[in-house]
């Protein structure tokens, strides 16, 4: 198909089943589905209520959903500026290879430079050669010396709880 048959949109409320399908088949490659507790009345209360945490853009190809890339700002203090962080990119299985994740990733890099953020963020698993090897093609490079860590759960509310707060 001709690359002016993908379009990229900003996700509105009523896409929140669209949302949470792309969710779902994003943790199922990654073989994570079953840390998915997301419903669609979460997705509408976060992403579309009184404050949003995160944008989504939809991908379509010939009108038909495609994919999507939910993203939120972020911030450097070492820039002063702030940045965007991608948390999620996804495309359908039936139109992988049709250049649609490079769209919504390139739409995604004019909107960074439009807020004149300063960078434009995101993770990887390790084992995901494919998505390494196709983000170092567009110039994107992995950050070796940093090791991300993460608060959840359990975890999580022990350290709240010890503040007293």
């Amino acid at each position: 198909m001709p690359h002016d048959a993908i379009t990229i949109r900003p996700a509105r409320e009523n896409d929140a089943a669209l949302i949470l399908s792309f969710i779902r088949g994003l943790a199922e490659y990654e073989e994570l589905a079953h840390e998915v507790i997301a419903s669609e009345q979460d997705l509408r209360r976060t992403l579309f209520g009184e404050q949003p945490s995160a944008e989504v853009l939809i991908a379509e190809l010939a009108g038909k959903p495609a994919g999507f890339a939910l993203f939120f700002t972020s911030y450097s203090t070492f820039l002063a500026r702030p940045g965007i962080y991608l948390e999620d990119l996804f495309v359908l299985p039936d139109f992988r290879g049709l250049g649609i994740g490079r769209t919504l990733l390139a739409f995604l890099a004019a909107v960074a430079v439009e807020r004149s953020v300063g960078r434009l963020d995101w993770s990887v698993l390790d084992w995901n050669e494919a998505a390494i090897k196709f983000y170092q093609q567009l110039g994107a490079r992995g950050l070796t010396d940093w090791t991300q860590f993460r608060l959840d759960g359990a975890a999580l509310q022990r350290l709240a709880e010890s503040t007293g707060h």
